[in-house]
């Protein structure tokens, strides 16, 4: 791999097995136990290759099940391919489903020190930075009440705010721009704009044409787990927008 490319995709497929029963009942489970077990093959990446350059913000559009969420799922580790080959140059902090990691049992204090030693941070790190992560976070007063009687959009808070100060050289961003009310919003995208600025390599997963025209160097769409296009943000925008107006 050329030391100015951060991530380079090599013909990367995933596949996932559906099952074909549907057990909903204490009768179908044990009916079920003794029965041969079918499943439906279903086909997320096909083929897939791209490369972003170290610095580049990347953007992933795609409509719904087009496979962008089990991309950047690959890319952060949490998924193995079934074939190719992934090589990335530099750490990754992943914003996927903002706030899954959590352990509800545990109390917004506990998980922020959970999520940021899972993102590489040591105890001493996490202690300096901690005030920063809850000031950002707005959590507050109930950042000793358990994860559980949080709602998502102060979940959501805790999570960007924890991944934002673990300062690696990639950041995978999923939908992060629709965390909390508009002024949180605003904070986030104040975020990113310095992310940029530092010469960050994003990779920017998002539903919206114009956020990946005006922010991303360059840009893939991907439609049934195949890239369709890749390339300037514009001439792959117009390939998007032809497919969902099919």
């Amino acid at each position: 791999m050329k030391r100015d490319i951060a991530i380079e995709v090599k013909n990367v497929s995933k596949k996932f097995k559906i099952p074909h029963e549907k057990i909903d009942t204490m009768r179908s489970i044990f009916v079920n136990i003794f029965s041969k077990k079918t499943y439906e093959e279903f086909k997320a990446l096909d083929d897939v290759s791209f490369k972003v350059k170290k610095g580049e913000t990347f953007g992933i559009i795609g409509r719904n099940g087009s496979g962008k969420s089990t991309l950047l799922k690959i890319l952060s580790g949490v998924y193995r391919v079934d074939e190719g080959e992934v090589n990335i140059d530099g750490k990754i902090s992943p914003f996927l489903e903002l706030g899954i990691g959590f352990n509800p049992e545990l109390s917004g204090r506990d998980n922020i020190f959970l999520n940021a030693t899972i993102l590489g941070l040591n105890q001493k790190e996490i202690k300096e930075k901690f005030d920063h992560i809850l000031e950002f976070s707005e959590i507050g007063r109930f950042i000793d009440q358990k994860v559980k009687n949080y709602s998502s959009g102060m979940k959501g808070r805790l999570a960007f705010s924890v991944a934002i100060h673990a300062d690696r050289e990639i950041l995978l961003m999923d939908e992060v721009m629709a965390v909390g009310d508009m002024r949180f919003k605003d904070k986030c995208l104040d975020v990113f704009e310095n992310f940029k600025k530092q010469g960050k390599t994003i990779v920017l997963v998002n539903h919206s044409p114009e956020v990946i025209r005006v922010n991303c160097d360059n840009a893939m769409v991907l439609d049934g787990g195949k890239v369709m296009a890749v390339g300037d943000p514009d001439e792959v925008m117009k390939e998007y927008e032809r497919i969902v107006n099919v």
